[in-house]
């Protein structure tokens, strides 16, 4: 009835998944969270992926996620009179505001912002830096680069800057009628792209309202210098390995990853470690043990949760990729010294709203408990306790579908609607009954409770109370 690991999983939907019979394998295999990805597909596809993930809530008697994930802005070249070039290094070119089809000499590059940005000795990277140009000149409206590295230019490929603040929102028109048609649908979580400050994530909470969980997609390096006051507006954070990778040099993206997964689990918000996971299980219906050791690894970090992008939207074995990575995680889990290479993470001092919780845990190891029952309102009870990175399993009791839905995407947690407990007595019989019927407890097995009072109320935890499921 809950999961056998703690770790959760994320997979994008897309033509390799759609449909409510897909949905729901996926999700009896072990995924969690169902990610829309606004830049592929129609609102029509969404919507219709959407009422897919709320069919298998009700057969599996579970909540499960959506993800809507925004597109932001995408910074490209123009085109091309024959579609390409041929480069060479040394060569140099062009780019500017005009909108004639380019050539060996000078290409179209549709964005201003990016010449504000430009100084010369710059590179900017193409093609997902397959191509290297360095800025020899600039001015109003125009750049003049050499190739560094790189043979060919063609249409519309990706262009990035590594390391430079561009003067751009991370919201475009696009985004903004893509966040209020998947409000209307009720994802439970957004996630913003092209996050440089914290000003994006303030942005996107005010026009979310509180109606979603606000993610940050951590794939710029400005980002990283931005990284506490970011976080500090944040419900979660996706580390996107793909893009932060094509701006930062190979050898600093694990760096970036562990600084990340550090200070989102030091905050106790939800972190994902996305991008490339199972990257061959697109065309192979097994993957390299390269991509498991990176899985584990992520695992053994106390990541929240692992996604897999291409792997289910558009793979040829999502249901493969979503089984291997279930069966990777479970063995980690399994390892004798996988807590303490998750705990050796955990480096920071619990303040007074968290000394409970912390407390809460330590009883738990001290003695033989089942597992723990967290009735919450707001889900930051029970968020708290998974900071701690209990091995007991966490079941959660929540009065609202939205708080119990965004609880998926949280390490370890288990959550269920209910009903508000009316009194201590009436709390204790249903947090018995639930660890009971989903199998955390066995007969006689201990309790732990951990409640806000009064009930109903948003606030720290404040109760811890004992309890013993009943004999056989």
């Amino acid at each position: 009835m809950i999961r056998a690991r703690r770790a959760r999983i994320v997979a994008t939907l897309g033509p390799a998944s759609y449909g409510a019979d897909k949905v729901l394998a996926l999700a009896r295999i072990g995924v969690d969270v169902f990610r829309l990805n606004f830049s592929h597909g129609s609102h029509e596809d969404h919507a219709a992926a959407c009422e897919c993930v709320r069919a298998a809530e009700v057969v599996l008697e579970r909540p499960l996620a959506v993800l809507a994930d925004l597109q932001g802005p995408k910074l490209r070249l123009g085109k091309f009179k024959d579609g390409s070039i041929s480069i060479a290094p040394g060569q140099k070119i062009r780019l500017d505001l005009d909108p004639t089809p380019g050539d060996s000499r000078r290409v179209h590059l549709p964005h201003k912002e990016l010449f504000a940005a430009m100084k010369p000795g710059v590179l900017l990277l193409v093609d997902d830096g397959r191509v290297r140009l360095r800025v020899e000149t600039t001015g109003d409206g125009f750049a003049d680069v050499i190739v560094v590295e790189g043979d060919k230019l063609s249409d519309r490929k990706g262009i990035a800057l590594p390391g430079a603040v561009i003067p751009m929102a991370a919201m475009t028109d696009k985004d903004r009628e893509d966040l209020a048609f998947a409000l209307r649908i009720r994802v439970d979580w957004v996630a913003l792209s092209f996050v440089q400050g914290p000003a994006d994530m303030a942005e996107l909470r005010k026009l979310v309202d509180g109606r979603a969980a606000c993610l940050a997609k951590i794939e710029k390096p400005a980002a990283l210098q931005n990284l506490d006051a970011i976080l500090d507006l944040c419900d979660g954070v996706m580390i996107a390995r793909g893009d932060l990778g094509v701006e930062l040099e190979p050898e600093e993206v694990p760096v970036a990853q562990k600084t990340i997964l550090r200070a989102a689990r030091q905050r106790g918000i939800p972190v994902i470690v996305a991008t490339q996971m199972l990257e061959s299980m697109t065309s192979s219906p097994t993957p390299t043990r390269a991509e498991a050791s990176d899985v584990a690894n992520a695992v053994y970090e106390g990541a929240d949760a692992l996604m897999l992008s291409a792997e289910t939207a558009a793979g040829a074995f999502p249901m493969e990729a979503a089984g291997i990575m279930n069966r990777i995680i479970e063995r980690v889990e399994r390892d004798d010294r996988w807590p303490e290479l998750m705990y050796a993470e955990h480096d920071w001092d619990d303040d007074d709203a968290d000394a409970l919780v912390a407390a809460a845990r330590r009883a738990a190891d001290a003695g033989k408990t089942a597992c723990f029952v967290s009735f919450t309102t707001t889900g930051a009870t029970a968020r708290r306790l998974a900071r701690e990175r209990p091995l007991q399993p966490v079941v959660v009791l929540t009065p609202h579908h939205s708080v119990a839905r965004r609880l998926c995407l949280v390490w370890g947690l288990e959550p269920r609607v209910g009903i508000e407990p009316n009194g201590l007595e009436e709390m204790t019989a249903a947090a018995v009954e639930l660890a009971v019927r989903l199998g955390a407890a066995g007969p006689m097995e201990r309790i732990l409770i951990l409640a806000g009072t009064p009930f109903g109320a948003p606030g720290s935890a404040n109760l811890l109370r004992l309890a013993h499921a009943p004999p056989a």
